[in-house]
């Protein structure tokens, strides 16, 4: 497509390959729904947003820990 406004990179939502208050927008689509420590992928979103950046997502957040065999298990995890 030609864009020089756009660059991708391999990384997880938990530890983001980009440096502190590098995005002006963070969004995800089911992302963060597939974290375990999701307490971590929020610090994780907040360090990478410039000051008055936004989060967007499309996902179901639960507060609660996830169970450490469900963590093991690959297929809870994938579709």
């Amino acid at each position: 497509m030609a864009l020089d406004n756009v660059e991708f990179r391999e990384g997880l939502v938990e530890d983001m390959p980009v440096e502190d208050g590098w995005a002006d927008v963070v969004m995800s689509n089911g992302v963060i729904n597939l974290c375990a420590d999701k307490e971590q992928a929020f610090a994780e979103i907040w360090r990478v947003l410039r000051p008055g950046g936004h989060l967007q997502f499309a996902d179901i957040a639960n507060g609660a820990p996830v169970p450490e065999a469900a963590i093991r298990d690959i297929d809870l995890w994938t579709a």
